[in-house]
């Protein structure tokens, strides 16, 4: 699916018609009224043990990783097509394999 209206520009009438005319169309998820979203609950208040729960795990996540002492910086490259399938090729950990190879060519 494309996607047809960009949140990075303003609509135009035309667009904003066609949502409205969606919005309208579909019967299964009628847009809310004000009165209904007065009444609106926030997630954690509607389900508080299945929010906790989600928190829970995502502290979780975040820990047990010690901090790296070198970080990898991120960079933008150009590499010819035939080298970067030449690594891809030989399996899923291609990019250990390439900064590898740099490595050795920089004396590392």
């Amino acid at each position: 699916m494309t996607a047809k209206f960009l949140a990075g520009r303003p609509l135009t009438q035309d667009e904003e018609a066609e949502i409205q005319r969606m919005i309208a169309s579909d019967p299964d998820a009628p847009e809310a009224s004000e009165a209904e979203m007065a009444e609106a609950r926030s997630f954690a208040e509607v389900f508080p043990d299945l929010a906790a729960s989600i928190d829970r795990e995502i502290a979780r996540r975040g820990r047990g990783r010690p901090p790296v002492e070198a970080p990898k910086v991120a960079v933008t490259i150009r590499i010819e097509p035939e080298v970067l399938q030449r690594f891809q090729a030989q399996g899923r950990d291609w990019r250990s394999r390439m900064t590898e190879a740099l490595r050795k060519a920089a004396g590392l």
